[in-house]
């Protein structure tokens, strides 16, 4: 398991923490929660529309084991956070990836989504934690529905970066600092 860098993230409102698949990005994104002791709520995104992602969401639950509280939001993100946050509990929303995933999937509108997401961060009072892939740094899709994806979520993921207190990037497990949180941002 990755550490986290208590010295960076503990003083870190909204933090996000991005990477490839199995970059190790959702294990460092626990960590941070981990390391604020406290109330937990897993903020999950994913649909188990298969064996597979069932498979993967049976292991995500193994791992962090029975002391988090899991609360199911594949569409309605914001509101879900503006309502769990109000306990004053931790949260760890992951992923934006498949929320993204969900809200193509569904024809709905991810910039306005994304506005209503980005304006319930920057209310937040209790710390979060945001996981996300970064799709973009690969060729450039061939159809129109994937260059949409990579799209939208690349544009979300700078949105949320932009009001995010710390910014992480994990490769083969590492965590990269890409933004510190400043005196100024300090709760």
């Amino acid at each position: 398991m990755v550490v986290a860098p208590l010295n960076v993230a503990s003083s870190a409102r909204v933090v996000l923490v991005l990477g490839g698949a199995r970059s190790g990005k959702s294990a460092f994104a626990e960590s941070l929660i981990a390391a604020r002791c406290g109330t937990a709520i897993y903020v999950a995104t994913a649909e188990a529309g298969d064996a597979e992602m069932a498979a993967r969401i049976a292991a995500h639950r193994a791992r962090r084991g029975r002391t988090w509280q899991t609360v199911e939001a594949p569409i309605e993100l914001a509101a879900t956070i503006e309502r769990e946050s109000r306990s004053g509990n931790l949260i760890l929303v992951d992923c934006l990836t498949l929320w993204m995933s969900n809200l193509i999937g569904r024809a709905a509108d991810p910039a306005t989504a994304g506005d209503a997401l980005v304006t319930v961060l920057g209310r937040a009072r209790n710390p979060i934690v945001l996981v996300s892939n970064e799709v973009g740094q690969g060729i450039v899709p061939e159809n129109a529905l994937a260059r949409r994806f990579a799209d939208d979520l690349g544009y979300l993921n700078q949105r949320v970066a932009a009001v995010a207190d710390a910014v992480f990037l994990l490769a083969a497990g590492l965590p990269l600092t890409l933004k510190k949180p400043s005196m100024a941002t300090l709760p």
